[in-house]
């Protein structure tokens, strides 16, 4: 059984930094690609972020030029180091995996993922 489990979430000042981790069981991430969302109360789940098995990573409007992400075969987890933090990026991060190397045309939509973490809080102090 593939799980997927994130960490990494808190507190942060705006301007500040946060790493968001993704630590995969059950399944290598050689033959997954994963993706970033996040999901404020009350509103639809946004994709953040997608990355490929070679590490290539695609971006979604809210993180293009501040979030990086990144993965490692060694430990089976994927990255989301984000950077310049505002207020409106407050929100509980998911990770989800599919089965394949690519992050395809459909990155963007969550119903394509196989596998979902429980999300990880992230807050941000103005």
């Amino acid at each position: 059984e593939v799980q997927l489990v994130e960490s990494g979430g808190g507190s942060v000042q705006a301007g500040g930094s946060l790493r968001l981790s993704c630590t995969v069981s059950g399944f290598s991430i050689s033959d997954l690609y994963l993706g970033w969302f996040r999901q404020v109360s009350g509103k639809e789940r946004e994709w953040v972020a997608c990355i490929n098995v070679s590490g290539a990573g695609y971006y979604g409007v809210p993180a293009q030029g501040r979030f990086t992400v990144s993965r490692d075969s060694a430990s089976n987890t994927v990255y989301l180091q984000m950077t310049s933090v505002s207020p409106e990026d407050a929100a509980m991060y998911y990770c989800a995996a599919r089965s394949g190397s690519s992050c395809t045309a459909a990155r963007a939509n969550p119903s394509i993922y196989n596998y979902w973490g429980q999300g990880t809080q992230v807050t941000v102090s103005s």
